[in-house]
């Protein structure tokens, strides 16, 4: 009996749908190797070609346009070199001038007392009483302090005592010298033979010892009369007066502190005082200047800034007629009225001098060159050609320059002129706005 199996139907089914199921084995292989194989188009491989030709022409294009602006930039470059070297390099001018107004000096200075000194004791003691603080305006001979001088005191008590003892002395020996004199003279007249000769000589002598005795007990008076007049003149020391019109600008006492004559290095002073009215101010002048302003009665202006700022009026009252050697400068004085007590020592001021013009060529600053060789200006001639010219600088003014040699009015100088022109280049003159007609340029 045969079984029935119930997978078969299945395989058979898989057998059915099988392409190679009831074929011949070339059929299958011919069938397989037409489906895996590739069919390409003939013209294919023209085209890439012609691709990759047409991509090489259009690089060598980009390559020949690139060559092609380069060459016009260096043309137009190198064009553009022998255009601005064919043409005459722009410079500004000023026409040099006469200085016909004098220039304002500027220097620093520096206030000073008009009189200053510190004052000392000139007694041993105590300070009894001050009266006066810093700040205090005062006036000459007021009292500042009151020194309280018992040992001067005693001193002074014993002085007039031996003075008094003197005076009686001498009134003794006036009595003595009044009778020895009328004795010498009754024993010089005495007749012969009544008195001796040797007693005549004895009253002679004594006489004479009496004047002397007199004479010796004056000069004792004298001498005890100038002991008691140096320690009155002590006495007038214990009140500290002021020696001059001032101000305390310093206190170095209180009650109670000993004092003790002299201004030795030991020694504590007792104030300082200045007087401000007038007021010295000192400036340091350069040798430039110094001809100028060496003389007395220059005016000048005190310029002061801060809370007390203000222009203040003043004039030269002397110089030291000598320049320092290190700084190249002269010191002058200038003296000027401080009656408010606006200005005080010590303090920076600016300086104003009107110096006077001296009929020299002013130019500015900036036309000056410095080269190792000296100072020189380069000049436009009449065919715009530069030419450079030695100067001498007479009066540096600062912006302005006043030149004693090589240039003379009317002269064209150059301006901040360039290191690349050199003598005899032509340039184009342009004439800068500088609002000053004297410095301006007209072609």
């Amino acid at each position: 009996m045969q079984s029935h199996d119930p997978e078969r139907p299945a395989d058979s089914a898989r057998l059915s749908d099988d392409p190679a199921h009831g074929r011949s084995p070339d059929e299958v292989s011919r069938a397989e190797h037409k489906e895996v194989s590739t069919s390409f188009d003939p013209q294919t491989g023209r085209r890439v070609k012609l691709g990759v030709g047409v991509a090489g022409a259009g690089l060598l294009l980009c390559c020949a346009i690139v060559i092609v602006i380069r060459l016009f930039h260096v043309h137009a470059v190198a064009k553009a070199g022998e255009t601005a070297y064919s043409t005459p390099p722009p410079v500004d001018v000023v026409i040099a001038a006469p200085a016909t107004a004098g220039q304002d000096l500027v220097l620093p200075g520096e206030t000073a007392a008009w009189y200053e000194t510190t004052i000392y004791a000139r007694v041993n003691g105590y300070v009894a009483k001050w009266s006066v603080d810093i700040g205090d305006h005062v006036k000459k001979g007021q009292v500042l302090a009151t020194i309280e001088t018992p040992e001067l005191d005693a001193e002074l008590q014993a002085a007039r005592a031996q003075l008094k003892a003197s005076e009686a002395q001498v009134e003794a020996r006036k009595a003595e010298a009044e009778f020895s004199r009328t004795t010498n003279e009754r024993w010089r007249d005495s007749p012969k033979g009544v008195v001796s000769e040797q007693e005549r000589e004895s009253k002679k002598a004594d006489y004479e010892s009496s004047e002397a005795r007199l004479y010796a007990a004056n000069a004792q008076v004298n001498l005890d009369k100038s002991k008691v007049d140096q320690y009155s003149a002590l006495t007038e020391f214990k009140q500290v007066r002021a020696p001059f019109d001032g101000t305390i600008t310093e206190r170095k006492i209180d009650i109670g502190n000993l004092v003790t004559a002299g201004s030795g290095s030991t020694t504590t002073p007792l104030y300082r005082m200045a007087q401000t009215d007038p007021l010295r101010i000192f400036v340091d002048v350069p040798q430039s200047a110094s001809g100028e302003l060496m003389r007395p009665g220059v005016p000048a202006e005190i310029r002061a800034t801060g809370a007390v700022g203000g222009v203040f009026s003043g004039k030269i009252v002397r110089s030291a007629e000598s320049i320092n050697a290190q700084a190249r400068t002269m010191r002058v004085e200038v003296d000027m009225p401080n009656a408010d007590h606006l200005l005080v020592p010590g303090m920076y001021v600016n300086v104003a001098f009107k110096l006077q013009p001296r009929g020299l060529v002013e130019v500015p600053a900036a036309a000056l060159i410095f080269r190792a060789s000296g100072t020189q200006v380069a000049q436009v001639d009449a065919n715009d050609k530069v030419r450079f010219t030695d100067v001498t600088i007479a009066r540096d003014n600062g912006s302005l320059v006043e030149l004693a040699s090589g240039v003379k009015p009317g002269d064209k100088l150059v301006l901040n002129i360039s290191s690349q022109i050199a003598p005899g280049q032509p340039v184009a003159v342009n004439t800068p706005d500088t609002g000053d007609k004297s410095l301006r340029a007209k072609r």
